[in-house]
């Protein structure tokens, strides 16, 4: 099969390789998918780059999430799921070979199925930014009535995290860096949106809020917005943050923490608990299927393009960057 790899971490240019490779075969409580589309995660360009450990195998076929359709089932998994159109997650976790290539093996719960109302570029967007999403949303049960901040909120995450926020009946706050990215989080359902490169964003919060303050951040960027973050969040309030790209060592207030009560929750999809992911796919599928979530596309190239489509996400390309394989 046709399938991108690298074998040593470095510049998309430098280590990405084009090719034929063995197509593997489904073990135990596996099942193949014949990929249609790859995504392109900005933790795919990291973990090439070296900036998520070492590799974990001499040759890595990179990226986590997919969509596709199951054309080999191992041994305990019913043929029944064989024909199945399927969105992946965790192809290329603790595993080395990921969605970059015309088949991959998965675990058979990392291969969700995938509603008829949604293309396999929509199914392909799901994966790390929707299971994050829904993880930092969801740090709490119930967030009816609560207003929550999401900083980002067009991005891949952060627009899934409006979404879901919206739909479980919170008031929502956005944060963005530019009008077409306001108009991507209004389009997700976001009440306020804050331009925060032309506006304070505390003093919009404190009077969006009455000067109440938010009952939870789902945050992009901790360090960086640590500061803001203390001035508008309500005491006991939660930070679910999965991201700290520009402050990665921040310097942490304990005492301000303390005396706000407030909860700081590291979110890692790839480390929550299986429980937790599947109740995350429960819910995200029932939304699929009542059409009630966007996705927000962005661009497209082949398999032989992966170079380029590595260096669009590590340019700051706006929506999902896709990898169309299959059909």
């Amino acid at each position: 099969m046709k399938a991108v790899w690298y074998e040593k971490q470095g510049a998309a240019s430098d280590v990405l390789q084009f090719g034929e490779i063995d197509n593997p075969r489904p073990g135990p409580g596996e099942v193949h998918v014949r990929v249609a589309v790859s995504g392109v995660n900005p933790v795919d360009a990291k973990r090439r780059l070296g900036g998520r450990g070492e590799m974990s195998a001499p040759r890595i076929i990179p990226h986590l999430d997919g969509s596709g359709v199951i054309d080999l089932v191992g041994e305990g998994v019913a043929n029944t799921r064989l024909g199945e159109r399927v969105w992946v997650y965790e192809a290329q976790g603790a595993r080395p070979f990921g969605t970059a290539a015309e088949g991959v093996t998965v675990p058979a719960h990392c291969a969700v199925p995938l509603p008829d109302n949604t293309s396999f570029a929509e199914g392909a967007c799901l994966g790390v930014p929707a299971l994050t999403a829904y993880a930092s949303v969801f740090v709490e049960d119930n967030i009816q009535g609560k207003t929550l901040l999401v900083t980002g909120g067009a991005g891949a995450v952060g627009r899934y995290a409006v979404q879901f926020a919206k739909l479980s009946g919170a008031q929502v706050i956005a944060t963005v860096s530019n009008d077409e990215k306001a108009q991507l989080a209004t389009s997700a359902g976001a009440d306020h949106v804050i331009n925060y490169r032309t506006e304070d964003v505390a003093t919009c919060v404190q009077k969006i809020t009455a000067g109440q303050g938010v009952d939870q951040i789902v945050e992009v960027e901790f360090g960086g917005n640590l500061d803001t973050s203390l001035q508008v969040l309500k005491p006991s309030g939660v930070i679910a943050t999965y991201a700290s790209q520009a402050v990665p060592e921040p310097k942490v207030p304990f005492y301000t923490l303390l005396y706000k009560n407030v909860i700081v929750r590291h979110i890692l999809v790839l480390l929550m608990p299986e429980d937790e992911k599947q109740q995350a796919i429960v819910a995200i599928s029932r939304w699929l299927e009542q059409g009630m979530l966007t996705h927000h596309l962005g661009q497209r190239f082949s398999l032989e393009q992966t170079v380029a489509a590595h260096e669009a996400v590590e340019n700051g390309a706006v929506g999902k960057v896709l990898i169309e394989i299959g059909g």
